[in-house]
Order: structure tokens, then sequence, then C-alpha cells
């Protein structure tokens, strides 16, 4: 396949809404009756824009999104979207002030932030619920440890500053493996028990929430009322359960040359032909979200075909062998993640040849290039 070069540029990524559409429909299916779907739209929805990613929300009657910064609230709510929005990090008191117009609703572990929520509250600025956030032998990263007496001081502490405004107790697994999952889901209601004994909170006035995209597809059961997800809206799991991709990443090919057996290729020569080759030029690099470590370990998709990257990679260029593919032509596109008909670079292959996992390299790519949606 070929592309008008005209007002495209270098790299790009291509958006399938139809695909997010269908992922959440099946995730909301998974949720077990009386629990609730928390869509998860962090970084601007993991690339994809969560100015079209909210309207598909809105549409499966999704009550509640989450996000992590104070751009990302308003973003959300300039969309539309209306419904409860809970930042899912602890935030500063600048934050917390400059997010009030979007009612966001808060996470409290701290002393600094209960007694700023309270302060808050007193001058009725405070319009929305809080939320306690236990570490619960998880994460260790901004949430309160009441595993020790301290920590349970602490928590009283909080909750005599604000518990009259906390709607919710929260927390994060690290891992959701069939051995893990169970004693982390049972150490967190353990803790909301403590909670529930030790203040005037009423479980039946909160929501209890714990869980991931990775909880929700684990199929080891456990108690939360409500799931927050993204992997699975954007195809990052269970491709086997019908999740799929929702996003390609595509270049093109920008010159064409052949070159004889023993040619070095790259910055520092750090590989040479093995044979006479035929090397495309692509119009993607490192800037571009192709990271500089994964020359020489990594395909590409030309023509429905792979064909490895050879060399290091550049900071707007990468070097293809397309000896073996034919008919290749100055303008085909290339695709980085996705592909055509017969072949395609998958999640699982993706990882593997970038090294990391693909909340991280849907993010990069959607921040870092424009997107066409389709």
């Amino acid at each position: 396949m070929r592309v008008e070069a005209v007002g495209l540029p270098a790299s790009w990524c291509r958006i399938h809404l139809d695909r997010v559409s269908h992922n959440l429909e099946r995730a909301l299916a998974l949720v077990p009756d009386g629990r609730s779907f928390c869509a998860v739209l962090k970084a601007d929805a993991y690339g994809h824009g969560i100015d079209r990613i909210v309207p598909i929300v809105r549409e499966q009657g999704v009550g509640t999104v989450g996000i992590t910064s104070n751009q990302e609230a308003f973003a959300v709510r300039a969309a539309g979207f209306d419904g409860r929005l809970i930042r899912l990090r602890a935030a500063v008191p600048e934050e917390i002030e400059g997010a009030l117009e979007a009612r966001v609703e808060e996470q409290v572990g701290s002393r600094q932030a209960a007694l700023h929520l309270r302060a808050l509250a007193n001058a009725g600025r405070l319009r929305t619920p809080l939320h306690l956030a236990l570490n619960a032998g998880g994460m260790a990263r901004d949430a309160l440890d009441i595993s020790t007496e301290p920590g349970r001081v602490l928590c009283r502490e909080i909750l005599d500053a604000v518990g009259g405004h906390v709607g919710g107790i929260c927390s994060h697994f690290a891992s959701n493996t069939p051995d893990a999952l169970p004693r982390a889901s049972a150490l967190f209601q353990g803790e909301v028990a403590w909670v529930l004994a030790n203040s005037d909170l009423r479980r039946e006035a909160l929501l209890v929430h714990v869980g991931s995209s990775l909880t929700l597809v684990a199929e080891t059961p456990v108690e939360t009322d409500m799931y927050r997800c993204a992997a699975v809206l954007y195809g990052i799991l269970r491709p086997e359960w019908g999740f799929v991709p929702t996003m390609d990443v595509e270049a093109r090919v920008v010159s064409l040359q052949d070159y004889p057996a023993g040619t070095p290729v790259g910055y520092d020569h750090a590989t040479r032909l093995s044979r006479a080759s035929r090397l495309a030029c692509v119009s993607i690099g490192y800037q571009n979200g192709f990271d500089r470590g994964a020359g020489g370990r990594s395909d590409v998709v030309v023509r429905d075909r792979f064909a490895p990257v050879v060399g290091k990679v550049s900071m707007n260029a990468i070097v293809v062998d397309v000896t073996d593919v034919p008919r290749v032509a100055v303008g085909d596109t290339v695709a980085i993640f996705g592909g055509g008909q017969a072949q395609a670079i998958a999640p699982a292959q993706a990882e593997r040849q970038f090294a990391t996992i693909m909340a991280d390299l849907y993010s990069d790519w959607g921040l870092r290039n424009p997107r066409h949606y389709g």
C-alpha cells in the first residue's frame, strides 16, 4: 500500500476508534454484576487522544473516568463528560486547587493533603468526595501504610481531619498473578475493615475500589466495587478473548539504495552487510518513538512482509533490509506497529523488540506523532 506524501508527516499513528469501542464493550461484559467500571484516560488516553475517546466512553454509559493530571481532567470535561472524575495519584496543593472547577475527586494519604483538603472544605470550596488511599502491601508509591502503629495513628489523624468527606477507599495491586492476587485482595479488605472499625465511615456509603485491567481479566475473584481499566480499552491484553490493538504506527520509505556485501551500516558501523543488499531508509527514528536500542533486533512490515531493521537507529531514520521484499518503492507505507493483511507487528512482538510494555509504547507513540483517526 502507498500513501500520498502531501499533507502527511514523516511518521504517524492511525487510531481505530471502532476497535476502542469494541474493546470497551467486551470489557464491560466482563464486569461482575453489582460492580462498576472506571475508564482510565491517563497520558492523553494512552496516546489515543482524550477528546476522541471520551465520546466512546459516554456512548457506552461509563460513569467514572480516571486521570492523573489537571490537563487531563479539563480535557475530559471539555469533551463533554459529566460523571465522576477520580485522580489516580496524590496531588500537590496547587494541583488540587487548580482542579476544583473540574470537580476532581482527590486521593488522600498524607497529613499535608488532609489538612489542605480540610481547609478547602471549611472554605466551602471542596465539592467532591475524597478517596482514602491505602498501600495494603501494594506499590509503596503514594498511599498510606497502616501495617504499623505509626501508620495507623496517622490514618486516624487523616480521618479526624477529613473523614466526613471520604467517599471511597482505594489501593492498587502491584501484581495480578494467580498466587499474588488473592493475598493482596485479602490484605486490602483487612485494612478496609480496620478503617471501618476505627472511624465513623459506613461501608454502604463508600466506593471501595482496587484493581486494573489485569485484575479484570485475571479470572481470580477479588472484592472491589469498581475496576479501573485502561489496557483492555486499547487491546493490550487477552487477544484470545477478542481484544484488538487500537493503534497502528506507520512511516514511509524515503530512499532505496543497493549496497555490496561488506558495506558498514549506520553510526559506529555497528553492522556490516553479509550479502549484497537493497536497503530502505524509513522516515522514523528515536525522535518519533522508535527506541534507539531497538536497532538490529526489530522487524517492520513492508508490503505485507517482515523486514529487519539494520544498524543503529538515527534521530529521524531507520534502515531496513528489503532485499527479500519484492516491488518496494519510494513512498511505500511501512508498519512499525500493526501492519497489513498477512503480516503485522503484534503487541507481544513489539514488547520484545522495544524491551518495554505496550502502555509505554502507546503513550510514547501517540504523544510524539500526529494522529489520524479511522
